[in-house]
């Protein structure tokens, strides 16, 4: 018997995951770790954080295993996209990690836009957002001088995971294609953007495929852990390559719809010259030579996670949506828009904020309830609206995540996307990609394609329901109304913000 480690960093927590040949997984561990607010908009974290959360939770997985922990032959990673690790010449960071949910670089990215113009869609294939990397780096660099002299290469947080336990630095392309500094259907990092922001290419890492073999563990990572030192150390992927992987998303056909913190629609691209104009990302995929369309809810599961802690403290989810199942499609004609922290897809605008639209004496707590779930559903609809008005076939959906857990809500996605939507029965994530990318690269399989089949296992399927696919499909058009109509408000109200 033969063991994996799937790791996936996450923005609240470290989950690893122990995978045997089968795909079974036989331990899960977590440590969770804090999120610094340090002023408003800001979100940092402490990289040894990360470092301390993973080896705890790998020494739990060996721990469980006893003298077998002795098979464990590989280990790798899925992360948190875009957030920003400089390390000075001994490698260790400067400052804390900006994260991908921070939104202190408007400036910066009107300043990439003024520089490069329509270069960057043509070479970096997506917008200047808040959440990249190169807005961060040229932020440090404008309002931490001291700091940046100090830099002299950056990664992103799996990759400097990592590097603490092997010694080496790389960064792979899905990762890397999230940074606005890589040529995404080159797969080489551009020289062309590093020159227009005066960069030197050394402050980029070497760059791998996400099944790369990346080294093994540091002797005093090993002896923390429980593991080999011969452990055998793969790159890994962005968490939503890898969540992509973990949910058999390897090939045209067939979409993923992920609702954790945030909420993602995704969808397969052989295509490296596909051009959506930046109406949704597009990036390389965690498997080889390939690419990914994708767009990007903020706050999805956020939302819901929200409403609990605000309206119902103490409860669990489910006695949240208890009453949820007797409210009609709809939610009476009351509408929620889930831009808590600002929009991704469709409305780049880190200054839009939620609302309830529609709110009548005779509403009660279960349609706050459903309503918040329809919303984020509804944004996740505008980037299967946009993926299926460029041309792509969205008929079925595999569903993963938060949203995946509740039967009525994945009722709801099957409703609203009007598409069949599949559920997992071995639903772990990215975390389950990072192991697939671990157990191809060790040689169990001959392709990813080849592991999907052993690993991933369709559970449930939902079929749109007619009487409330229609009634979605036509209060669909007016929850897109809805952003329009608010804009102006909450351009206004951003100055009455703490």
């Amino acid at each position: 018997m033969g063991y994996v480690i799937g790791i996936d960093l996450g923005t609240s927590a470290v989950k690893a995951l122990l995978v045997d040949r089968e795909g079974n997984v036989k331990a899960e561990a977590s440590r969770s770790y804090e999120l610094l607010h340090p002023r408003s908009g800001w979100s940092e974290q402490r990289p040894e954080d990360w470092i301390e959360g993973t080896i705890g939770a790998i020494a739990e997985l060996t721990d469980s295993l006893g003298e077998a922990a002795g098979q464990i032959e590989g280990i790798s990673f899925s992360g948190q996209m875009h957030g920003l690790i400089l390390l000075d010449e001994s490698g260790s960071p400067v400052r804390n990690a900006i994260l991908w949910n921070d939104t202190r670089t408007t400036e910066q990215c009107r300043e990439i836009e003024r520089t490069v113009g329509g270069k960057l869609l043509e070479i970096a294939r997506n917008p200047a957002l808040e959440g990249f990397t190169l807005p961060k780096i040229l932020w440090v660099r404008q309002h931490e001088p001291e700091a940046f002299a100090q830099a002299r290469s950056f990664v992103l947080p799996k990759d400097y995971v990592r590097y603490r336990l092997t010694g080496h630095i790389h960064m792979d392309y899905s990762d890397a294609a999230g940074t606005l500094l890589l040529d995404v259907g080159g797969k080489y990092w551009s020289s062309e953007l590093l020159g227009a922001f005066q960069l030197e290419e050394s402050l980029c890492p070497p760059l791998v495929e996400s099944h790369a073999l990346t080294g093994t563990l540091l002797v005093e990572i090993a002896e923390r852990t429980g593991l080999r030192p011969e452990t055998k150390v793969f790159a890994g992927g962005a968490d939503n390559a890898c969540g992509a992987i973990g949910a058999g998303i390897l090939a045209e056909g067939v979409t993923l719809a992920s609702i954790g913190t945030s909420g993602v629609i995704l969808s397969s691209e052989q295509d490296r010259n596909k051009n959506y104009d930046g109406k949704v990302h597009f990036f390389n995929h965690g498997k080889e030579n390939a690419y990914y369309a994708m767009g990007v809810t903020l706050s999805a599961g956020y939302s819901l996670s929200w409403f609990r802690s605000t309206f119902a403290p103490g409860e669990s989810f489910g006695e949240l949506l208890a009453d949820v199942g007797t409210i009609p499609p709809g939610s009476g004609g009351l509408l929620f828009t889930p831009y808590l922290v600002g929009e991704r897809t469709p409305h780049a605008d880190s200054v839009i904020r939620g609302s309830f639209i529609g709110v009548d004496g005779g509403h009660k707590r279960a349609h706050f309830a459903r309503a918040v779930m329809e919303g984020i559903t509804f944004s996740l609809h505008e980037s299967v609206d946009l993926l299926r008005n460029s041309g792509k076939k969205v008929d079925k959906v595999i569903s993963i995540g938060g949203g995946a857990q509740n039967p009525l809500w994945l009722q709801m996605q099957a409703d609203i996307f009007g598409a069949t939507v599949v559920a997992l029965e071995n639903e772990q994530g990215p975390g389950m990609g990072a192991a697939m990318l671990a157990a191809y690269g060790c040689g169990w399989f001959d392709s990813l394609e080849a592991c999907a089949a052993q690993y991933v296992r369709p559970g449930a399927a939902y079929e749109p329901k007619t009487e409330a696919a229609d009634v979605y499909a036509r209060l669909f058009p007016v929850y897109q109304q809805v952003y329009a109509q608010t804009r102006s408000l909450n351009e206004s109200l951003s100055a009455f913000r703490n």
